[in-house]
Formats: C-alpha cells, sequence, structure tokens
C-alpha cells in the first residue's frame, strides 16, 4: 500500500467480472468467499467461530496489503471475519464477533507465479465457480469457503467446517442433488452456488488515496484532535456521573459539580464526533480508512477508545500498531437490517504486528476493536448513513 491515507471504496461487480475476485488476482473485497492468500495453516472451524455465540463466522472483507519494504510480505492480506448474530454486536470493545488473520508470501512461491496475473482471465477460470478444494487438496465449505474437514457422509464428494453449514446446505437442496450422485455417480447437479444466505453481499473494494487537498480544507486541526482523544481518557472517569434515569426526581438530586462533569463529557464527545463527520465529509462514501505506520484511527466518540494497555502484543513479543478501520457505512452494503437487533458499529479498527512475524505457511490472528457511536450520534454528512447506537 502507498504511504498516506489510502480509502476503500465499495464496487458492485457482475457475474462476467467475478473471476477478479479469485486468490489469482490477489482481491481485495467485501463478504463472499474468501480468496485465500496462503494455502498452508489456513485457520481452522473453531478459530472462525463467534467469540460470544460460537456459530461460524463469514468473511466481512478482505484486504490486500503488501509492505514494499518487506520481500516475505510481497504478497500480503488481511482478513476479517464477522458473525451474522446482530446480538452478539450489543457490547463495544476487543474481539468478541470479530476476528482477523493475516497471511503473506513472498514474490518467489509454492503457489503464484512470480509475475503479475493477466489483465483477461483464463477460460477455465471466468467460466469456474466456487472451489471444492484448495490446490494443495484441503477441501472447503461449500457454504462459507473455509476449510471444511467434515464430509458429507452419503456422497463424501463435498465438505463443512462443522454440523451448522451441513445442515444449511441440506436444506438448501444438497439432498436431492446427493441423491442423484448416489443414483448416477454424476456429480454435475452439485455444483456450488456463488451465494447464499449465510455470506455477506461481495463487492470489490477499490483503493484510492485520500486527496491532498482536503487536509487544507479540513477544519479539523491534529493538535484539537490529539487534545481530544486526551480528555477522552477523562471521560471514562466521568462513566459514574451519566445519567441514569429520565425521572424528573433524579435529575433534582444531582449537585452542581455532577452536572458540570455531565456536561463536559457531552461537550468532549460531541467535538470528537464532530471532527469524524468533518474528516469524512469529502468522501462519505468510504468503507475502508488504511494508514499503517502513519495516521491512527479517526474515532466516532469519546467513549471506548482503547489505551495502550488494552491492545495486546503479537505472540511474537513485539507491539501491535493501527493499520486499517472499517468505517459505518459498509454496514449500507451488507444487507443486515432487520426489525429486532442487527449487526452494527461505529467503526472497527484493525491493529497488526509492527514486525509483521509469519512464515508464508502461517495465517496469524491479528488483534481488532469494536466502538459503538454514542447515543447522540446520529446525524452524519449527506450522503453517509449511519444506524444510532443501541
Amino acid at each position: 500500500m502507498a504511504p498516506g491515507v489510502e480509502l476503500g471504496f465499495a464496487a458492485a461487480v457482475g457475474p462476467a467480472e467475478a473471476w477478479r475476485l479469485r486468490s489469482a488476482y490477489f482481491p481485495s473485497k467485501v463478504g463472499g468467499r474468501p480468496a485465500w492468500l496462503g494455502e498452508a495453516g489456513l485457520p481452522g472451524p473453531a478459530a472462525l467461530r463467534c467469540g460470544r455465540c460460537r456459530q461460524p463466522c463469514a468473511l466481512l472483507l478482505q484486504l490486500y496489503a503488501p509492505l514494499r519494504d518487506r520481500p516475505d510480505a510481497f504478497h500480503r492480506t488481511l482478513f476479517v471475519f464477522a458473525c451474522r448474530g446482530g446480538a452478539c454486536y450489543r457490547l463495544p470493545g476487543p474481539q468478541g464477533p470479530l476476528c482477523v488473520f493475516r497471511n503473506q508470501l513472498p514474490r518467489r512461491n509454492g503457489t503464484y507465479p512470480e509475475e503479475p496475473p493477466p489483465e483477461e482471465p483464463p477460460p477455465e477460470l471466468a467460466a469456474a465457480g466456487p472451489p471444492r478444494r484448495l490446490r494443495c487438496g484441503a477441501a472447503l465449505c461449500r457454504i462459507c469457503g473455509c476449510l471444511g474437514p467434515h464430509a458429507c457422509g452419503r456422497c463424501r464428494r463435498v465438505g463443512y467446517c462443522g454440523p451448522e453449514h451441513q445442515a444449511l446446505d441440506w436444506r438448501r437442496g444438497h439432498r436431492r442433488s446427493c441423491e442423484q450422485h448416489a443414483a448416477s455417480g454424476d456429480g454435475s447437479a452439485d455444483a456450488i452456488p456463488e451465494h447464499n444466505e449465510f455470506l455477506f453481499p461481495e463487492y470489490e473494494i477499490l483503493i484510492e488515496p485520500e486527496e491532498p487537498e482536503f487536509l487544507a480544507d479540513s477544519t479539523v486541526n491534529p493538535d484539537d484532535e490529539q487534545g481530544a482523544i486526551e480528555t477522552s481518557k477523562d471521560l471514562k472517569e466521568q462513566e459514574e456521573f451519566r445519567v441514569t434515569s429520565s425521572t424528573g426526581e433524579a435529575c433534582q438530586s444531582l449537585d452542581e459539580e455532577t452536572l458540570e462533569a455531565m456536561a463536559k463529557h457531552e461537550t468532549e464527545d460531541d467535538k470528537i464526533f464532530q471532527m469524524f463527520k468533518e474528516r469524512i465529509a469529502v468522501e462519505p462514501e468510504q468503507i475502508i480508512r488504511y494508514c499503517r505506520e502513519g495516521e491512527g484511527p479517526i474515532w466516532v466518540s469519546g467513549e471506548n477508545i482503547p489505551e495502550e494497555k488494552d491492545i495486546p502484543n503479537c505472540l511474537c513479543g513485539a507491539r501491535r500498531i493501527f493499520e486499517f478501520q472499517i468505517m459505518p457505512q459498509l454496514l449500507n452494503h451488507l444487507q443486515v437490517d432487520s426489525l429486532g437487533e442487527s449487526i452494527d458499529w461505529g467503526t472497527l479498527v484493525v491493529y497488526t504486528c509492527a514486525n509483521n512475524c509469519g512464515e508464508e505457511n502461517e495465517y496469524m490472528e491479528e488483534f481488532i476493536w469494536k466502538q459503538d457511536f454514542s447515543a447522540g450520534s446520529v446525524c452524519l454528512p449527506s450522503g453517509y448513513e449511519a444506524k444510532s447506537s443501541k
């Protein structure tokens, strides 16, 4: 990725262009099945279950982010997975219904040629559906595209990550194709459809640099932003002063000092959210902000900003640094609105190993932090929709 802040935007991809989202083309994309980079050391089904409900997670997005100064990371992709259950997003903070993995390869590797992929797809790739297996032979789940070590007990032709997806595929029609294969030995009726109700809708992510003139026109002062973040630490100390009742009697019981603290909390929170709105106003459709080892994330609230101690070091012992954040605009592309609880966030912030450790046969788990909008932060720039905090 280039220096400075880069922005990602969701772009629809038609069936005739779906080949661009396959592994051989090193895509950045939202949803669908993972386009795995390396074929060794993939996270297993247990690692891709929600930390709260323990159901399988779906690919939320993957971001191709090679490091120019690291020959061992000539190819490098970050994979973010998310639970499909809205109730699991009630609490802010680390991990929970989300997880992120990193994989990298040198230019010379056993999976891809050293030269860039062709501009046009090979005929066999253009017509091919989702793969059943990796080239190394490992089976993939027919529903989610993650490792599928469990085979159908009858036809033994298709793999699943676990019983949930085997049951879903049985209901979706594998029962009929399985019976056909058992009767005739013909597996043509069991082609894998591109999409299903478990997967998030699939889009290509287009990357563009944030326009330099934005910084000249912006009213956000870096010193003010730092000051707002520092004051957010004070907000944690003021949590005890927050309103716990809407009754008139409760309001009358608050002394002047408490009311002053509440007012200060609201003022600082509004200030941080205002800076967020101003920063995204030029490109309100952005779904990704990427800036490894540069500018930090922009926060949507003064609440629940992680401190350094909240971000665990990598397993190698190195600290983790900010790499990119996922913006709330992505929710508008995911078709997750429901009458009950639905998937929601203010921003998702990904931190990765500062030393970029790991070999090409490993998928390294990294760290993700979820921040929600505060109760009053519901007014965003024109064209930028956001859900109110639950």
